[in-house]
Formats: C-alpha cells, sequence, structure tokens
C-alpha cells in the first residue's frame, strides 16, 4: 500500500480517536477553529519566509490537522465528508486544467492562468473576484485582485506604463498633502499609491507582501541589535537623541552584513 495513503489514514482515525475521547478536541466547532487555522497559516509563512524547513514540515503537518478536523466536523454536521472534499478538489483540478487531461494546447503560464478565469466564469461565477476573500490583508487582496483581472485581459501592457502611474498617484498625493483640506482625501490617493506599487510589483516578479514581510524582518532584527548594542553599554535607548541612535542603528547594519564585530 502507498505509504503516503497509510499515514493519511493514520491522521484521519487519529482525528476520529480526538473527536471522541479528547475532551478539548471534543468541544471544538468550526467557529472556534477559524482563529487557530488562520494563526497556524501565519506561522507556515513564516517558516517559508525564514527558509526553515524543518518547521515548515511542522506547520504544514499542523494545517493537515486543521483541515481534517473541519471535514470531521462537516462529516458530523451532515454536511459533507472528506472523501468529497478531496473528489470535489480532484474534479475541480482535472477540469480546470484542459491542456494535462483534455486535448487544449496552450503555450505558456499567462495563458494557463487566462483560462483558468475564463473556465470559473463559465461554471456560473458572476465576477472574476468573487473568489476573492474580504478578509484576506490589504496588500495580498490587492495583488489577488489585479491577478484575477488580469486573467480576463484588464491589464497594463509594459512595467513602463505601470511605473508611469506610480509617479501619477505619487504626484496626486502629493497634492492632496499639500492642500491639506481634507485627510479622507489622502488616504485615499496613499491607498492609490500603495495599489498601483502592488501592480508594478507584478510587473517585476516581485511579490509585495513577501517583499514587506522580509523588510520587516530586517528592520526588525537590526533594531533589537542596536537595542543590544545600546544596552551593551549601560546606556537607555530611550533617552538617547535621533543622532545618537543613528550611530548605533548603522553599527547594527554592519554587523548584520558581516562588515563589523564587536
Amino acid at each position: 500500500m502507498d505509504t503516503r495513503l497509510i499515514a493519511f489514514e493514520r491522521l484521519l482515525n487519529i482525528m476520529d480517536d480526538l473527536r471522541e475521547k479528547c475532551p478539548w478536541d471534543k468541544k471544538q466547532t468550526l467557529d472556534t477553529l477559524r482563529h487557530l487555522t488562520i494563526e497556524e497559516t501565519y506561522e507556515l509563512t513564516d517558516a517559508i519566509l525564514q527558509n526553515d524547513m524543518q518547521s515548515l514540515k511542522g506547520e504544514i503537518g499542523d494545517l493537515f490537522l486543521h483541515l481534517v478536523f473541519y471535514c470531521k466536523i462537516g462529516e458530523e454536521q451532515e454536511a459533507f465528508n472528506v472523501t468529497e472534499v478531496l473528489n470535489a478538489i480532484c474534479d475541480k483540478l482535472v477540469h480546470r486544467h484542459p491542456h494535462i487531461y483534455s486535448d487544449v494546447v496552450v503555450a505558456d503560464e499567462a495563458e494557463v492562468k487566462s483560462n483558468w478565469e475564463k473556465l470559473k466564469l463559465k461554471e456560473g461565477k458572476k465576477s472574476v473576484l468573487e473568489g476573492v476573500p474580504d478578509s484576506l490583508p490589504s496588500m495580498v487582496k490587492a495583488s489577488r485582485i489585479q491577478e484575477k483581472v488580469r486573467g480576463v485581459g484588464f491589464d497594463w501592457d509594459n512595467k513602463e506604463d505601470v511605473w508611469n502611474k506610480v509617479q501619477e498617484e505619487i504626484a496626486e498625493l502629493k497634492v492632496e498633502i499639500d492642500s491639506g483640506l481634507s485627510q479622507e482625501k489622502i488616504e485615499e490617493e496613499f491607498g492609490d499609491v500603495l495599489f498601483s506599487l502592488v501592480n508594478f510589483a507584478r510587473f517585476i516578479d516581485v511579490n509585495a507582501d513577501d517583499a514587506l514581510s522580509r523588510t520587516n524582518i530586517k528592520f526588525k532584527k537590526r533594531f533589537q541589535l542596536m537595542e543590544e548594542l545600546i544596552s551593551r553599554e549601560n546606556l537607555k535607548i530611550d533617552e538617547l537623541s535621533l543622532v545618537q541612535m543613528d550611530v548605533y542603528w548603522e553599527q547594527a547594519k554592519q554587523i548584520i552584513k558581516g562588515d563589523f564585530t564587536v
């Protein structure tokens, strides 16, 4: 028997045991699991960003458990079961990959994505944007919206035009900031700048959310090292001027780069 099937069956059996015998697992509902699943998903993305394959393996397992848990609850409520869930996704994948499972020919990845969105509309979707969750983080949501509309041909022709749009949106933001007439309008124009930058990121093959996440990690690492350097000299960071802090900031930067040791 395929070892993959053996492992998956083992997880299903354990889930049955936990649901029957464990006080905590018996109390869980779709609603109580929801925020935990979101947390597990973020832990998985952390492992990816840190390129920690050992942690990633564990986080994938945690997410598998949650998915099996949802299937167990669905079965108890006679709404669906794990077999129906797996068959449904298999059927969807076969249907949306006619270039693999039928005689459709595609030229490249872009055509695959375009066909995917067109097939979804044929399946009864009223909008190509129906599949974008409302609760997605804003930057991820912007990227997904742009990818979706690109699938039906609503997109810029080249990155130069997109960059010009970024510059245009920045200029419009500056006009509103300089006028100072409406904070609401400033916020709107700032949102347009972010949206256009996310759009430009697609054209230079950069995932905007990943890029910002890595910058956050870099800043946090550098700032915490700066705090450590200041503490070593028995100083308090909140008593230093910005000019003084900047000296330690640059020192931390050089240490991380490997150009400086202490």
